[in-house]
């Protein structure tokens, strides 16, 4: 509504400023035009005048002596007189006529530039006003994916004991409406998993929380492989988590050695990452159980993974919704 009324005005004002030059080029016309025919007739009056003394003295001079031969040579003379004068006129006519349009062509030419000049400064500032209204839509549509993203970020963080996740459909959808012209943002959000719409995703913090316990049953089953074995077996290993007691945390090395590779050491690994804020390599360890300690531990890491994925996800989207959001703001500046 603001651009028609902004582009209604532009018109009334083109439709304005034609009609004041139309009048002025008229009126400037009619002025001049009536100064060079004013001027014209007082030369004329002039030369008239001015001959008509003459041919009136050389009459009285003549007059005594030779009165009828005198007429015959004034009458020749006035021939003369009035062809000179006639022929005179015309010349100065017609240089009053060329001076006229030439006068007039210029203050047409003047008031031609004027105009234009006028109308590419008038376009100018039509052209600034759709750009600062097109720089000031862009920025309003950067601040509301950037309020998107943050409410998705929200919803991500405010699980509690009753309600231990939050489905992020509606934020998604509020993301993808903010930029539905944007192929990058809509790719984002289509890659985002469909549980961690409908059901939600465990904060970092419910993670950690969940990961004790699951370390604690995955020790107690470190002896058992694949095949499950027998209940003898798996006494044998409860006896041994507790007659082991190795670190709850080690610090990983840079490069795992074969020796390395065992369920309690992943398992101390894992929770040094764990509560140093590192879930990703967290779950890289624990991926790399076997038998019945992966069993123990494989929802926590689907978990882990759905919450590393959709993280992943959110913060590509805060950059780009930051990102776009400088943009917008260098544009405007500019």
């Amino acid at each position: 509504m603001e651009k028609q009324h902004i582009a209604l005005a532009l018109e009334k004002q083109k439709r304005e400023e034609k009609r004041a030059f139309d009048s002025a080029v008229a009126k400037a016309l009619e002025h001049h035009r009536s100064e060079i025919q004013a001027e014209q007739d007082r030369k004329v009056e002039e030369v008239r005048d001015a001959m008509e003394n003459e041919m009136r003295t050389q009459l009285r001079r003549q007059t005594a002596a030779h009165t009828d031969h005198l007429q015959d040579v004034l009458k020749v003379q006035e021939q003369e007189l009035k062809q000179e004068f006639e022929q005179d006129l015309s010349e100065k006519l017609a240089e009053q006529e060329l001076e006229f349009r030439r006068l007039s062509q210029e203050q047409v030419d003047n008031f031609t530039l004027d105009i234009n000049t006028a109308y590419a400064r008038l376009r100018g500032i039509e052209q600034a006003v759709q750009s600062h209204a097109a720089a000031e839509e862009e920025a309003r549509k950067a601040h509301q994916l950037w309020l998107s993203v943050e409410a998705l970020k929200y919803s991500m963080k405010t699980a509690s004991a009753e309600l231990p996740t939050v489905p992020l459909a509606s934020a998604v959808e509020a993301i993808k409406a903010t930029c539905s012209d944007s192929e990058f943002a809509q790719a984002l959000t289509a890659a985002i998993p469909p549980e961690s719409l409908t059901r939600g995703v465990y904060s970092e913090e419910t993670l950690r929380a969940r990961f004790y316990a699951v370390q604690k049953l995955a020790r107690r089953v470190a002896m058992i492989d694949e095949t499950r074995n027998s209940l003898y077996q798996y006494f044998l290993s409860y006896l041994q988590s507790l007659l082991l007691f190795p670190p709850q945390q080690l610090k990983p090395p840079v490069e795992l050695s074969p020796e390395d590779i065992n369920t309690f050491k992943l398992l101390s690994y894992a929770s040094y990452c764990i509560e140093h804020g590192d879930l990703e390599l967290a779950a890289k360890f624990v991926n790399q159980l076997k038998g019945e300690s992966r069993r123990v531990a494989q929802d926590w890491l689907k978990e882990a993974r759905m919450t590393l994925e959709t993280k992943q996800i959110v913060d590509i989207l805060t950059a780009y919704a930051s990102a776009v959001g400088i943009g917008t703001t260098r544009v405007q500046q500019e």
